[in-house]
């Protein structure tokens, strides 16, 4: 089980520079405007000091960490949502991600270019978002004019789906996200409509010095310096004696913000492994992301906290001072759970 993140904003931004620093992959950050019209896609490791120290106990012959997809989706500008810009092309992919991160420029250089004039970055975060708004609106409206014709023949099942409509319509009618109202009784719609103003969002202030703003979510860094300390060796920012990278913390904030936890398998100790899953899911699903017959053909697990995994020195150590628990098809998977499933 793989998500992703898209990585949005306004033409110049420093996108694709965080991208490239992210994936140490090479891509086009020319400074003009829709340079980055196909996606690029990058496979990021979520750094897990955890999963290296269960592996120094359990000593396997591979080690395999989670992982986060990011998408660097080409620049939006204002009006995107009539097609402005190939905007709707762009405003599409956003709605295969899982999450998304937008990228305001909070720095002011002359030499880049800036489809707005002058350097705002709430400004910019207001029309990415107004854009988000607006696509969302044409969805939900196609869906309103099917579902009142469907009303008609007394479908109550439309009905009841028409009124959960007319409350998404209204919240975005305000200029409001969806993340920010959505109820219980609109996730079945939100999720089959994937609606853009729905995902979790995480902001990224492209800064040249002083951060903006330390809140959930919220994020201040020198992506100028995050790509050139992606390209140097450890030994080279010590001895430069430059500032420690800041996308380790991105990316466990992408993790976070997509509610999701972690939980290891040791594979007999040939590999350990993290893996991936949506905060509240149950044993038999957690099975399901290791292998389809761990689900199908579950029977019970075996687990540990990963704290008491490497206090007691080896799984079969646990097993012996009675730290395993055993657990059946209702047990909830917890962050930091080593598992082994019994089918």
């Amino acid at each position: 089980m793989s998500f992703s993140i898209g990585i949005i904003g306004l033409p110049n931004v420093g996108k694709s520079t965080l991208f490239k620093a992210l994936t140490k992959q090479p891509v086009d950050i020319s400074n003009y405007p829709f340079c980055t019209i196909d996606p690029n896609v990058g496979i990021v490791k979520v750094p897990d000091e955890r999963l290296l120290k269960i592996a120094a106990v359990i000593n396997p012959q591979k080690i395999t960490p989670t992982i986060i997809e990011f998408v660097d989706i080409a620049g939006l500008v204002k009006n995107a949502h009539l097609g402005e810009g190939l905007g709707n092309q762009f405003l599409a992919r956003i709605r295969e991600t899982d999450a998304i991160c937008q990228i305001a420029r909070a720095f002011e250089n002359e030499n880049i270019v800036h489809t707005e004039g002058r350097t705002n970055p709430k400004r910019d975060i207001e029309i990415i978002n107004k854009e988000l708004i607006m696509k969302d609106l044409e969805t939900i409206e196609k869906r309103l004019e099917k579902t009142k014709k469907e009303t008609k023949s007394g479908n109550k099942e439309a009905t009841r789906e028409l009124e959960i409509l007319n409350k998404i319509h209204e919240i975005l009618k305000r200029d409001k996200m969806i993340l920010e109202y959505e109820t219980a009784e609109m996730k079945q719609i939100i999720k089959e409509l994937q609606l853009l103003t729905a995902k979790p969002m995480i902001y990224v202030f492209n800064v040249s010095e002083q951060p903006i703003s330390s809140e959930e979510n919220i994020a201040s860094i020198n992506l100028q310096l995050e790509s050139e300390l992606s390209e140097l060796a450890p030994e080279e920012i010590k001895e430069l004696e430059l500032p420690p990278s800041k996308l380790n913390e991105l990316i466990k904030t992408c993790y976070q913000a997509l509610n999701l936890i972690t939980f290891y398998t040791v594979t007999g100790g040939k590999e350990t492994r993290a893996w991936t899953l949506k905060n509240g899911l149950k044993a038999p699903q957690a099975g399901g992301v290791v292998h389809t017959d761990f689900e199908k053909n579950f029977i019970r697990v075996e687990v540990i906290n990963w704290q008491k995994l490497v206090e007691a020195g080896a799984w079969s150590k646990a097993r012996e001072k009675g730290r395993l628990q055993t657990e059946g098809k209702d047990y909830i998977v917890k962050d930091g759970d080593v598992i082994e499933f019994k089918i």
